[in-house]
This record gives C-alpha cells, sequence and structure tokens, in this order.
C-alpha cells in the first residue's frame, strides 16, 4: 500500500512540473488534479472519473496509471459507482441456482446450434463445384493509427523507455490528435506540417520531422513545435 495522493504531489513537483501546466497537457482541470493529489476522491463526479483521471495523470507524470487504479480500487471500491457500501442480493440462492441452471442450458443449446450450422456450411461448400472456402477478416484500426509511417511528416518514437505524449494539431488550443503513453519501441505517426507537442519524458523519445531525427535530451517536460523546418523548443 502506498500513499495515492502524496507520490502524485512529489512526482510532480520532482519533474518541476505546476499544475496548469499538468492541466493543458493532460486536459484535467487543476481542481481535479488537486483533489487526487490530496485524495479528496468524492470531489470528483463519480468513481468512473477518478479512475480514468489517476491512470491519465500518473502516466503523464512518469508512473505507473494501472498501479494508482489497482491501488485505488483495493482502498476505496466495495460496491456500486455511485455506492461505496456492496450491497447484498435480494434474490434467494435457490431461484439463483435455478436461473444459473437455466443459462448454463441456453448456452449448451446455442453452441449446438452453432456447431450444426458449421457442419452443414462446410458440407455445402464441399459439395459446391469444390470452391474453397474464404475467411474475410475484419480489421479494426485503431482511430489514431490509420496513418501509414511512409505518409507520416511525423514520428514520435519511443527508443529508451516510454513517455507520455499530448499532440495537438498548430498550437496548444488546436485539436487534439493524441494524448497517452507511448511504450518503448512504438512509434505514432502524423500527418500535416505544423504540430505542438507535450512530453513528459523527452530522454525517451526521438522525433522525427519529415523523414529527419531530432533527439531530445534532458528528462524534464519539454513543449515543442513542429514545423517543416524540424521540431523547436518552445
Amino acid at each position: 500500500m502506498f500513499e495515492i495522493g502524496n507520490s502524485l504531489r512529489e512526482a510532480r513537483s520532482r519533474r518541476q512540473i505546476e499544475l496548469p501546466q499538468a492541466e493543458l497537457a493532460t486536459k484535467i482541470r487543476v481542481k481535479y488534479l488537486r483533489a487526487l493529489e490530496e485524495e479528496r476522491f468524492e470531489t470528483l463526479p463519480s468513481q468512473t472519473y477518478v479512475k480514468g483521471f489517476l491512470r491519465t495523470y500518473a502516466d503523464y507524470l512518469g508512473l505507473d496509471g494501472q498501479l494508482y487504479v489497482d491501488e485505488f480500487n483495493s482502498r476505496y471500491v466495495s460496491g456500486d459507482d455511485g455506492d461505496p457500501r456492496p450491497r447484498r442480493s435480494t434474490v434467494r440462492p435457490e431461484r439463483r441456482t435455478r436461473r444459473l441452471e437455466t443459462s448454463i442450458v441456453l448456452v449448451a443449446v446455442a453452441l449446438v446450434g452453432i456447431v450444426t450450422l458449421v457442419v452443414v456450411g462446410a458440407w455445402q461448400t464441399t459439395g459446391s463445384g469444390g470452391k474453397k472456402a474464404t475467411t474475410t477478416k475484419t480489421t479494426h484500426a485503431h482511430k489514431k493509427h490509420t496513418i501509414s509511417r511512409a505518409s507520416a511528416f511525423l514520428q514520435i518514437e519511443a527508443v529508451n523507455g516510454s513517455s507520455y505524449v499530448s499532440v495537438h494539431r498548430t498550437g496548444p488550443t488546436g485539436r487534439p490528435l493524441f494524448q497517452g503513453t507511448i511504450e518503448k519501441g512504438g512509434i505514432e505517426p502524423f500527418k500535416g506540417k505544423y504540430f505542438w507537442l507535450d512530453i513528459s519524458q523527452p530522454e525517451n523519445l526521438v522525433i522525427v520531422v519529415g523523414g529527419k531525427q531530432f533527439p531530445i535530451s534532458g528528462s524534464k517536460p519539454v513543449v515543442l513545435t513542429v514545423t517543416p523546418s524540424g521540431a523547436h523548443v518552445g
């Protein structure tokens, strides 16, 4: 067990980040960031918000966001999202047992039906002129990964470790394109010519602009502006 709030505040102080800067990068209001650091979780709208904000803020500070969510769950979550008290089921045990048995029977019937359809389909395919059955795979592309590396003007590569990165179009108030942690070995490509980047651990990244690499030094968070001429601090 560890102190959630104190460790967040110490990590922010160690990296010399002010709350307004963290708000700009994470899009979490200062009053909620302060509530996380003071463990005043009841001031947030719901436990869902607490978990999401904890993960994002911890990742931004270079910490393990999932670890903080797990710690919050173990200490504060004991019931439904809006009610921390565990609720006792009002369904009698024998009724729950009958429902469970009914569910098992329905699942078994469904499985038998699926197997029958598969067998019949295979038999029909085999007997219709010897045509081979083809399977079409549907690929769900990540909404931020529809850009190929070959066509990307900007690429952010995590070569030495992970880092939280916030990418906006043209400037800090521009349209957000990416907000999250890029794990070591990961690459995020972007199309366009002008970007604003807020990076929590720049020493772990290499910025590639128009095919040219721009390594970043230093362990403090840094703001970069990307233009056709390259990557510039500030």
